[in-house]
């Protein structure tokens, strides 16, 4: 199966997929997409916008994940740093909505969309998976919930929540690139559901 991982980061989602599959993980952060490109050195990684591959390529895949940019959807950010640290306000990214709309109309392929739950009603409904919301063209069962006991803010935690060793990187932002990561073993349960629907 031909799988174009949008948005990857360091691949979350993608960590306990295997090497069966034909992949492609485009990522704008030349730095985060070579450390992706380490841990799953298989995978094809394209340096790009997301946004625009996915408008140009759509049609070459088999199955397309997409998370795009959560933070200015997100109820941490808006409810505490925006009304109570005096952080700006900001619009929130409407290519998550763009996206959904444009592959509900214009994908063969299977797909499915990631994000945060939002501090305001979603305006497209998606699946709540944890603490993320979801939205495909296949029907997601409820998975089960992933054990955070080990979940922390701070980076050894969430290294050790994801699988994750990112000690020997110098990036200034580490924390947040894990906290970017869709829990692996949620990946592998809609990988599985994937393979399922294409047998």
């Amino acid at each position: 199966m031909k799988i174009l991982n949008l948005y990857a980061g360091i691949g979350g989602n993608r960590r306990l997929w295997g090497s069966e599959h034909e992949v492609t993980a485009v990522e704008y952060d030349p730095a985060i997409a070579a450390i992706y490109k380490d841990f799953f050195p298989e995978d094809e990684v394209v340096v790009a916008d997301a946004h625009e591959y996915l408008l140009e390529n759509h049609k070459n895949f088999d199955f397309i994940w997409s998370s795009p940019p959560c933070q200015t959807h997100s109820s941490f950010r808006h409810n505490i740093n925006v009304r109570f640290r005096g952080t700006k306000p900001a619009y929130p990214d409407m290519k998550l909505y763009q996206e959904i709309i444009f592959l509900q109309h214009n994908s063969e392929a299977l797909w499915l969309v990631e994000n945060v739950i939002p501090y305001y009603e979603p305006l497209i409904a998606g699946k709540k998976i944890n603490r993320h919301l979801y939205w495909s063209n296949f029907e997601i069962p409820n998975l089960p919930k992933v054990n955070e006991k080990i979940r922390s803010n701070q980076i050894p935690g969430l290294q050790e929540l994801h699988g994750f060793d990112l000690s020997k990187y110098k990036l200034s932002n580490k924390r947040q690139i894990l906290r970017n990561c869709v829990y692996p073993e949620t990946g592998l349960e809609i990988l599985k559901i994937v393979e399922g629907i294409k047998q």
